[in-house]
């Protein structure tokens, strides 16, 4: 079996089984409280499994914001290094598309388009599937204000997602796996940088 965690926008934990059928998922689309609901969302997945073993773990690596992605990423880790399984880094908008195209039957050229906050959004432009059954990538993930993504996009195909398949990730992680592949490096896609700082030295105190 295939285990998936993603908290790129909501908080989504998927289990399949070898052919890629749903062993058990479970998902909030609550875009905070990461934190609070992925070790329930996670026990009830394994709960709800049946028998077999889990042999690896997909991370979804984002677009995404800083705090909640990393608590995904790091959940996936965690479960995978106490199994001493690996772990399948992939981008989470090739869940989307997987489900756009399987799912709702969506054909040539189009964009999934997430929340990015700040009146922005994270565009990544698709077209089909490969030869290994992964989403084909056309243009690669960039960060636009709101109000240009028409424009960008000059007429593809829009689909704005604000709710990610877990079960579309853990399908395309398997497919990576099979097909001995690499999707995405162990860094997350955070949308920007995190709102801190490292303080500097301690100011001196005249008397």
């Amino acid at each position: 079996m295939i285990l998936a965690v993603d908290t790129s926008l909501g908080t989504a934990v998927a289990l399949i089984d070898a052919d890629g059928r749903s062993r058990a998922d479970a998902a909030t689309i609550d875009p905070l409280g990461h934190a609070e609901v992925i070790g329930d969302l996670l026990q009830r997945v394994l709960d709800g499994a049946g028998a077999g073993e889990i042999s690896h773990v997909v991370a979804g690596m984002g677009p995404g914001p800083f705090t909640g992605l990393r608590i995904g990423i790091a959940a996936a880790r965690a479960f995978a290094l106490g199994r001493a399984i690996p772990v399948l880094p992939v981008p989470s908008h090739f869940a989307a598309a997987l489900t756009a195209i399987e799912a709702d039957a969506v054909t040539g050229v189009f964009a999934i388009v997430t929340d990015a906050r700040r009146r922005e959004v994270a565009i990544t432009v698709f077209d089909g599937v490969d030869g290994d059954g992964i989403p084909s990538i056309v243009a690669e993930t960039i960060l636009i204000p709101r109000v240009d993504a028409d424009t960008h996009l000059g007429g593809i195909r829009r689909i704005d997602v604000d709710a990610l398949s877990a079960l579309d990730l853990a399908r395309v992680g398997a497919r990576v796996s099979a097909a001995g592949r690499t999707l995405a490096g162990a860094e997350p896609l955070y949308l920007r940088a995190p709102d801190v700082s490292i303080p500097g030295a301690p100011k001196r105190v005249g008397s």
